[in-house]
């Protein structure tokens, strides 16, 4: 697939520097990115370190274009697979080991329905399934393989990016609460949610994960469930543990239900019945930032570029987005696709004219 970009005659020769607000998935991988490429980047979150409160602290970290593809823009899966060979790049050592997909056999219509609209797969039935994951060996007759995802555990890959922009120079100031529009030159605004005020259309869905612990069974990558009435996945973590997850749920309310969970564990369940006797270490949930369309945008307002609406692609898309925003900076190059030019819009490196 081709890429809509348009180039500026006169790239910029300097890099600039650049603030970064929200230091999630987003904001980090801009500001990785914007720091390799020469740029002074400082970046800013009103949250502890932790990020305990942030979208991503609850995302589950699926590199998954190919699945996505189900329902998701063709721009999410251009962006998608180029970061998984961004996050290849940076992090070698991440679960590329594929995703796998069952069903049961009163559900083999979204098992088939699924299988016509994504691409990248492998039919395995019952044997190569038991190769993939002995655990599941004689519970599922066929499935869906698609080898090229993967995945990687937000906890500790968000904190690993920061760990590289401190090695890089970069200022991390958490605990700031900051308005973009006090910062001077460039600013980019990755701050999900909290942007709502300069970006009305966006909408929060919710992401509900129970975290379960239990040495009964070892997967390797990824499982979903296809289900017409609460599809799930199960993806692997160290120590024996498991997050299981469910896709969307059109809510503001970022507190878990007990309908949710009791859904959640019974799915678990579904998929193999050791999951029944695991224990529960944690339960919560995110608002992943979405536009009407669920397709991302950037943003840009005169001096302010608004990175948002990754909907529920964060960890699949965040390093893709960030090469664009700093192939815009650095050299000019913009993806008229992805990009979107609000207002008196910039270029972002005649900002020594633009700025006050």
């Amino acid at each position: 697939m081709t890429t809509a970009n348009t180039r500026r005659p006169d790239p910029c020769r300097d890099a600039p520097a650049v603030s970064v607000v929200g230091a999630g998935v987003a904001g980090s991988w801009c500001a990785l990115a914007l720091a390799q490429a020469g740029c002074a980047v400082a970046l800013y979150d009103q949250g502890a370190g932790d990020l305990a409160g942030a979208t991503s602290y609850w995302a589950g970290g699926m590199l998954a274009p190919d699945c996505e593809a189900e329902v998701s823009e063709p721009l999410v899966m251009r962006l998608g697979h180029r970061s998984l060979a961004l996050w290849r790049a940076a992090f070698p050592d991440a679960a590329f080991h594929g995703s796998l997909i069952v069903a049961h056999p009163r559900d083999r219509a979204d098992f088939e329905r699924f299988a016509r609209i994504t691409p990248g797969h492998e039919r395995v039935g019952a044997a190569e399934i038991a190769a993939l994951e002995p655990a599941l060996e004689g519970r599922f007759r066929d499935g869906l393989f698609f080898p090229a995802e993967g995945h990687v555990e937000p906890r500790r890959v968000v904190p690993a990016i920061h760990a590289r922009l401190r090695a890089l120079g970069v200022g991390l100031r958490f605990g700031a609460p900051v308005d973009p529009e006090s910062l001077d030159g460039l600013v980019i605004d990755c701050r999900g949610m909290a942007a709502r005020d300069a970006l009305p259309a966006l909408r929060g869905v919710k992401g509900e994960v129970v975290t379960i612990e239990t040495p009964e069974i070892s997967l390797t990558r990824p499982v979903r469930l296809l289900h017409p009435r609460w599809p799930l996945y199960v993806i692997p973590r160290p120590n024996n543990r498991f997050v299981i997850g469910a896709s969307t749920i059109e809510s503001e309310d970022d507190r878990i239900s007990v309908r949710s969970a009791l859904e959640l564990m019974s799915a678990a369940f579904a998929i193999h019945p050791a999951f029944g006797e695991a224990r529960i270490v944690e339960m919560g949930a995110g608002l992943r930032p979405a536009f009407p369309d669920h397709a991302p945008r950037v943003t840009v307002e005169g001096r302010i570029a608004r990175v948002n609406g990754l909907y529920r692609h964060g960890f699949l898309m965040a390093p893709a987005i960030a090469e664009a925003v700093t192939r815009w900076i650095v050299d000019g190059v913009r993806d008229d696709e992805l990009f979107h030019m609000a207002g008196r819009a910039v270029a972002a490196p005649a900002l020594e004219e633009a700025t006050p």
